[in-house]
């Protein structure tokens, strides 16, 4: 199973960078894994809301396989606890297909073809975090479901 996290726009604190780069080097000792990165589309404060987010969404789509699975990582998605996101990942990887992809969307949301495409949607939070801080902790989670899921000690 091929696991790929999307975002649109490139991190620019250090920081995040750093964190970034040490969840994706431990997610990839469990699993094929990838973080891509999508630049922002140039001129987005010429564009109305609806037109940004549809250009981010064909962006996106350009960069998923078409018999991959969508989960969107959206407010308006379901919520879990660290042991259920695991449980969640875990089925979704018996069941099979070739890839999970989890999407980050740009400061707007998603575009309704992209809602439409999507298979699932998970919120991280009630709260709103910055796009910056949602790639960490989205990160850190996902390590922290694979821990779950091999019984280590990490969620301890």
């Amino acid at each position: 199973m091929n696991i790929t996290c999307i975002s649109i726009g490139k991190t620019k604190e250090a920081e995040h960078v750093k964190f970034i780069e040490f969840y994706t080097k431990k997610l990839k000792h469990y699993n094929t894994f990838k973080y891509i990165e999508l630049a922002g589309i140039k001129k987005a404060n010429k564009l109305s809301k609806e037109k940004l987010k549809t250009e981010e969404g064909e962006l996106i789509l350009k960069n998923v396989k078409p018999n991959s699975q969508i989960i969107l990582l959206d407010e308006k998605g379901k919520n879990h606890s660290s042991p259920d996101f695991a449980a969640y990942l875990n089925k979704k990887m018996v069941a099979g297909g070739q890839e999970i992809n989890f999407i980050i969307g740009g400061a707007y949301g998603f575009s309704d073809e992209l809602y439409h495409r999507a298979n699932d949607k998970l919120a991280l939070s009630k709260m709103t975090f910055t796009h910056q801080m949602v790639r960490t902790i989205f990160l850190e989670q996902l390590y922290r479901a694979f821990s779950i899921i091999k019984g280590e000690k990490y969620h301890h």
